[in-house]
């Protein structure tokens, strides 16, 4: 079951369990629209993996299988992969 993570890894923007702005890669890294996009350039710094938007839970299933509230952020900041 996805954690749903409440920030973006990047920048430390608040992302609801709701957020149409949530974006992750295949190992849940979280990061916001505007960074995936200006800062990240589509490939996530952790894995070198793709984004997706995040799924939304629906609010029934919310209340029994609630959203993560631990915030990560990268501690040496945001930067794009760069090429091998």
């Amino acid at each position: 079951m996805l954690e749903l993570r409440p920030n973006c890894e990047c920048c430390d923007k608040d992302l609801s369990a709701d957020s149409n702005e949530a974006m992750i890669c295949t190992f849940e890294c979280t990061f916001c629209t505007a960074c995936v996009d200006t800062v990240l350039g589509g490939v996530c710094p952790n894995c070198g993996g793709g984004f997706v938007p995040r799924p939304i839970r629906p609010a029934a299933l919310l209340a029994k299988y609630p959203a993560s509230t631990t915030r990560v952020l990268k501690a040496e900041g945001c930067a794009p992969v760069r090429a091998a």
